[in-house]
């Protein structure tokens, strides 16, 4: 029999409101944990080289980009940070391009943990996926193939590292830069040979560039179209429509660009760097931040492809950040379906629904936006000229991580900027609207309708 006050204890607790965070909340929140976890480590003297330990603005800006894979600095990597200091950077690349969600998962099948509907429904969000079905073991694939194609990065690079820098630090260098890669995070440990040099010490080395663009193609093209690999291997007919088109427009945005480097930008090199540069280039500035090339000698309209490419960014679900392949798909099919006077935009025989229609219009809008606001308001704020800003927001919006060289001398409210649109970019615009607006119900009747002219 219970007790007047256990019964009274038992009402109370009845009475006090659960908190239900959205799957949306859930994701951002990770993010801004492991964020605000990697900047106190970052701020420990154990963390940089003269161990005094960074301050807070450049902890919280090395952190941001780390976890949100995107690559800029304001210290260099190399010279700046300790051992430690680079291990945690490394570690915040890959929970952030594996995802916190993911990850935290990961965790829990290790330790032998259930993963209940909810956590699952959440996996479903974080990773893109279609259903909540298979969900725990389409992870399980995503994390054993995320450990075999970095090992294999590392060890394709570690004997050009090695041989110049020794067995123990060559693959420690291998492993940093194959992460890196793999999670289009940018980062990189060359600043020995010069403060943010990124590669272009090793712009004609075809060993360091094959593997490195491989490496983000692979991270950059989205978990699901990995399984429809692994599911029906070269049988293309049988792939998912998401996957076909991540496929079709990867290459479109590989191949395109690269002729035009090729023929514009890099006409004065011998034909194999040639090659390299115009390639490594175009994979590159979607969204994963190394560079091989100085980007100051680049034309002012190469400049503005890359500007683009850095937008459009990755695909869903994968490492890569920026609006993402399948919203420049779907804003195309759209207009090509007006220009031909069709009712639907369409892919491979399939509708594209009005719904997402509509969220690649937002998504589109709200990437210009930001882009050019930050863009505008950091050249205001410092003094700079315009095309070097919008580059570099768009680096940040795009989670891509390249620069003009700018970064490091900005000041307290440029780098707020450029730390809010690295997590913006991160996260999903889609996401951070859902996570703070409440979903509300269909209205029962509709306002008139009336004709409006565009164009």
């Amino acid at each position: 029999m219970k007790t007047p006050s256990a019964s009274k204890k038992d009402t109370e607790k009845r009475r006090l409101p659960r908190l239900r965070l959205s799957n949306a909340q859930v994701i951002i929140i990770g993010f801004a944990a492991m964020i605000l976890v990697g900047a106190v480590l970052l701020m420990l003297p154990i963390s940089t080289a003269d161990r005094k330990g960074a301050t807070f603005s450049d902890a919280v800006f090395t952190a941001t980009s780390a976890v949100c894979v995107t690559g800029l600095v304001v210290q260099d990597t190399a010279t700046y940070w300790s051992a430690f200091g680079q291990a945690v950077i490394i570690t915040l690349i890959q929970i952030g391009g594996m995802g916190v969600v993911t990850v935290t998962v990961a965790i829990s099948l290790v330790s032998g943990r259930r993963i209940g509907l909810r956590q699952r429904s959440t996996m479903m969000d974080s990773i893109s996926a279609p259903q909540v079905g298979g969900i725990v073991k389409l992870t399980g694939f995503i994390l054993i193939m995320t450990a075999v194609f970095e090992l294999i990065g590392a060890v394709a690079m570690a004997p050009v590292f090695i041989s110049k820098l020794g067995a123990g630090r060559g693959i420690w260098y291998a492993v940093f830069h194959s992460i890196s890669a793999f999670c289009n995070a940018g980062f990189d440990l060359f600043g020995i040979d010069g403060k943010f040099s990124s590669l272009t010490g090793y712009h004609d080395n075809a060993v360091v560039n094959v593997a490195i663009m491989l490496l983000i193609i692979i991270g950059g093209i989205g978990f699901l179209v990995w399984d429809d690999v692994r599911t029906n291997k070269w049988h293309l007919r049988r792939y998912r429509m998401q996957s076909k088109v991540v496929l079709v427009v990867t290459l479109v945005l590989i191949f395109a660009p690269a002729l035009w480097f090729f023929f514009l930008e890099f006409a004065d090199e011998p034909l194999g760097v040639r090659v390299l540069h115009s390639l490594f280039q175009s994979v590159t500035l979607r969204t994963a931040g190394f560079n091989t090339v100085d980007f100051s000698l680049i034309s002012s309209s190469g400049l503005a492809i890359m500007i683009v490419l850095m937008l459009i960014g990755g695909s869903p679900g994968s490492t890569a950040g920026g609006m993402k392949t399948t919203t420049a798909a779907v804003m195309t099919s759209t207009a090509m379906s007006v220009f031909r006077r069709r009712d639907d935009a369409h892919f491979f025989g399939r509708r594209i629904s009005p719904d997402t229609i509509r969220d690649a219009a937002t998504l589109v809008t709200m990437y210009v936006l930001l882009f050019l606001t930050g863009g505008i308001v950091i050249s205001v704020v410092e003094g700079l000229p315009l095309g070097e800003c919008l580059f570099e927001t768009a680096s940040a919006v795009g989670t891509v991580g390249l620069t003009m060289g700018i970064t490091p001398s900005l000041g307290i409210i440029s780098r707020i900027i450029l730390i809010a649109l690295m997590y913006f970019g991160r996260v999903g615009g889609l996401t951070l609207i859902f996570a703070v607006t409440s979903p509300t119900a269909a209205p029962s009747s509709k306002l008139p309708q009336e004709k409006l002219t565009v164009g």
